[in-house]
C-alpha cells in the first residue's frame, strides 16, 4: 500500500525519491493544517499571531527534517507532527521577536486554505474551553478526516447524478441505526422506505472505505489503519 505518508517514510533514510517525497508531505501539509492552528490558538496565540505561527511552521517542516527529529520510530503522521509542533512552539517563544514571521517560504496563502479546506464541526466554546491543546488537536484531526471522507463521497454521488441523494441522507451516514427516520427521508426523496434503507447501507459501506483511504495516508501501514480509526472516533465521540 502507496500512500502519501509511506511515500515520505520510505525516503527518509534513502536520499531517494526526495521530490516525490516532498510533494507527498506538502500535500499533508496543506490537508492537515486546522489541528495546528487550533493547537496554536489553545495554548494563548490570538488569531493573526496562530496564523503566522501555522505558516511559520509548515514552512520549517518543508524545508527542514523537523519530523524525523520529533520521532522517527512512531509512524503515524498525527503524532509525530503533534510532537514537532510543541517543540517548534517551545523554540519559537525565545526568538519569536527576533525575526519577521513567514521566513522565505510561502506555503500556501490563508485564504486558500480556509477555502478548498472549510470545517462544519462546530464546538461550542463553553464545552471545549476546558480541553487541553492536546484534545483540540486531535478533535480538528479527526473532524478533518471525516469532513475529506464525506467530501469526496460527496463529489462521487455528484458525478453520478445523485448529489441530491447525498445532501439529504449524509447527516445519517455517522448515525445510530435507530436514530435514523427513513420514513421522512423517503418522503423527500420521493422514494420507497426500502429503497432509502438501501441507498443509506451502500453509502455508509463507501464512506468507511474511504475513511479508512484518508486514515492510511496519515500511518506507516495497514496495521495501524484500525488503531487510528478508534482512536480518532473516540475523539469526537468524547466532543458532542
Amino acid at each position: 500500500m502507496t500512500t502519501r505518508w509511506s511515500i515520505v517514510l520510505s525516503c527518509t533514510d534513502s536520499g531517494t525519491d526526495q521530490d516525490k517525497a516532498q510533494a507527498a508531505l506538502a500535500e499533508l501539509c496543506k490537508i492537515y493544517w486546522r489541528p495546528v492552528f487550533a493547537f496554536i490558538c489553545r495554548q494563548g496565540h490570538s488569531v493573526p499571531d496562530a496564523q503566522d505561527l501555522t505558516q511559520d511552521f509548515f514552512a520549517k517542516v518543508l524545508k527542514s527534517r523537523l519530523l524525523q527529529a520529533a520521532d522517527q520510530n512512531r509512524g503515524r503522521f498525527r503524532s509525530l507532527l503533534l510532537k514537532a509542533l510543541q517543540r517548534f512552539l517551545h523554540d519559537e517563544v525565545d526568538k519569536r521577536h527576533a525575526r519577521k514571521r513567514g521566513g522565505d517560504l510561502h506555503f500556501v496563502s490563508w485564504d486558500d486554505w480556509m477555502t478548498e479546506a472549510p470545517s462544519h464541526l462546530s464546538i461550542p466554546e463553553g464545552e471545549s474551553g476546558h480541553w487541553s491543546p492536546e484534545r483540540i488537536f486531535d478533535v480538528r484531526w479527526a473532524a478533518t478526516v471525516v469532513e475529506r471522507a464525506l467530501r469526496r463521497l460527496g463529489d462521487e454521488c455528484e458525478k453520478r447524478g445523485r448529489r441530491r441523494v447525498f445532501d439529504v441522507l449524509s447527516s445519517c451516514l455517522t448515525a445510530e441505526r435507530q436514530d435514523i427516520s427513513y420514513a421522512t427521508f423517503a418522503r423527500i426523496l420521493g422514494l420507497q422506505e426500502t429503497a432509502v434503507k438501501n441507498l443509506v447501507h451502500r453509502l455508509r459501506n463507501r464512506y468507511r472505505t474511504l475513511l479508512r483511504e484518508e486514515v492510511a495516508e496519515t500511518v506507516g501501514g495497514a496495521s495501524e489503519i484500525d488503531d487510528e480509526l478508534r482512536y480518532l472516533c473516540a475523539a469526537l465521540t468524547t466532543s458532542v
